[in-house]
């Protein structure tokens, strides 16, 4: 068993966080059940949190500096604990597509990660059986804050059809994601088209990739395969893969025809099993 006198405030993000939030309670003269009380949850949670035996949530931490007074502490250090649950090989990704000014990405499997609803990103991080899924699902969805910003980064999304089809999750999480995806058609900062089947061979026949532009440093290029991910700012292979992106984009439909698209599979694949519970879409 961890002792609270044994945690390294060094050792990890959440070992960080556990610490303190442990040094600020006490200096706030509260036990845990009674910050507990305060926000809400029980004082057995607070100690787990306080020992690193649980990841706190974006909630709770946001709970916790209204209770404590703390200006913002614990909800600026969530983000930094939740991103360390990330696989230790994407995390230097998730910090640059974080500082992106510019997201291109193709994707011929799955929905792009920001773009992903909480049931879809559960959905697809269950097929690893990880043993921490719950706060895989909550990283991802905190990697999506990058998207709330004031300016956000320029998204440019290219969807093979087939991720319209594949029913990840089931009826309703499609159902969701789809209209999710429909969502972002009013906002100015992402364009998303849809390469349909008619397309036949095109340029990204090996898989999908993600382009990444920034105001100050070199473009990036990220790929993964079965195990891991890979980034490089080759110039060579940035200009193969912003040749690639280019052909992907113009052979895919434009923005408003891949809507008409998006929101027909909804309808004729998912929106008859939906019922009486289908939502409305404007």
């Amino acid at each position: 068993m961890v002792r609270i006198n044994e945690l390294d405030p060094s050792a990890s993000p959440l070992d960080y966080y556990g610490s303190e939030l442990r040094r600020l309670r006490e200096a706030a003269g509260l036990k845990q059940g009674q910050l507990g009380d305060c926000i809400f949850c029980t004082g057995s949670l607070v100690g787990q949190i306080e020992t690193a035996k649980k990841v706190p949530t974006r909630d709770f931490s946001e709970r916790v500096d209204a209770a404590l007074g703390t200006d913002g502490v614990f909800s600026r250090l969530v983000g930094l604990v939740l991103r360390s649950q990330l696989p230790s090989w994407f995390q230097a990704y998730a910090e640059m597509e974080a500082r992106a000014a510019y997201i291109s990405t193709f994707q011929a499997q799955l929905v792009y990660g920001l773009l992903q609803t909480e049931g879809y990103a559960r959905a697809v991080l269950e097929t690893g059986q990880p043993s921490n899924l719950d706060d895989l699902v909550a990283a991802r969805m905190e990697r999506q804050r990058i998207l709330s910003r004031e300016r956000p980064p320029l998204g440019l999304v290219v969807l093979d059809e087939s991720v319209l089809h594949r029913p990840i999750g089931g009826v309703d999480v499609m159902r969701d994601q789809l209209a999710h995806l429909l969502s972002f058609q009013e906002a100015r900062w992402l364009q998303l088209q849809i390469l349909p089947f008619g397309v036949g061979q095109h340029a990204s026949l090996d898989g999908s990739f993600n382009l990444l532009r920034f105001d100050d440093d070199p473009d990036l290029i990220y790929t993964e395969d079965l195990i891991s991910g890979h980034m490089t700012a080759n110039p060579e292979t940035v200009r193969e893969a912003s040749l690639r992106y280019a052909s992907l984009q113009a052979a895919a439909l434009s923005a408003e025809d891949s809507a008409t698209l998006i929101r027909r599979v909804l309808e004729e694949r998912y929106g008859h099993e939906a019922g009486s519970d289908q939502r409305t879409l404007a």
